[in-house]
């Protein structure tokens, strides 16, 4: 369904998996990978979207770079520049728009990615029009998440060591506090990463995270 994406939008290079559906896409669809890479894991997300109607893209962070040990993905995490991230992320918005004719684009993101979707949200730059943060850590600023203007979901597990509880419903009162359409769900019996491949995957969760993530986007992009 998908295949290799090199292009260059607003003079930056963007590399990485574009998922076309059949007949005119619904709205086009970013879908930023966790800390191991662009892997087959994003690339089949990416593909759900294009069953579901989306233009997807899937931007390559890491310049081909993909590790299955976590100790080399945090090494790859840590040497990610943020704001070339940010870069690459907003360009392929930007040609979606652009270049392929779609009205409106969401964000996707897991685990880093899931910081960069809120990254995404928070930065005027990026055109996005609605986000799904998938256990993105860290709490951002009063002031930056005052800069969002768009409907923000957000999915955690109540098990993830990582991104406490408490953390998660700082983050709700405070993007409840925009008064914009915003919807934080925290799932028990989840950990981090529950809904992509691997041994953290929760099924259950996963399946309704999903249920959400269509509603979601088919609300907030409809044309």
């Amino acid at each position: 369904m998908g295949s290799e994406l090199n292009i260059e939008q607003y003079g930056q290079r963007v590399q990485g998996y574009i998922a076309e559906p059949e007949g005119t896409p619904r709205a086009g669809m970013i879908v930023i990978q966790e800390w191991w890479g662009l892997n087959d894991d994003i690339r089949r997300i990416a593909d759900r979207f294009a069953t579901e109607g989306y233009m997807a893209v899937a931007p390559d962070l890491y310049d081909g770079a993909v590790s299955t040990e976590p100790d080399e993905a945090r090494k790859l995490a840590m040497a990610l520049e943020r704001d070339v991230a940010g870069q690459v992320v907003d360009a392929a918005i930007g040609w979606l728009k652009a270049e392929r004719g779609v009205a409106k684009v969401g964000c996707i993101g897991f685990c880093l990615g899931g910081g960069l979707t809120m990254a995404t949200a928070m930065r005027p730059t990026s055109q996005v029009d609605a986000v799904h943060v998938f256990y993105g850590g860290g709490m951002p600023p009063a002031q930056q998440i005052s800069a969002i203007t768009v409907p923000v979901m957000g999915s955690y597990g109540a098990e993830d060591a990582g991104i406490p509880v408490e953390q998660v419903e700082t983050l709700r009162t405070a993007l409840e506090s925009r008064r914009l359409p915003t919807d934080i769900k925290i799932y028990e019996g989840a950990g981090h990463s529950f809904f992509n491949a691997g041994p953290a995957h929760h099924e259950p969760s996963s399946v309704d995270a999903w249920e959400r993530t269509l509603a979601w986007f088919a609300e907030h992009l409809a044309n």
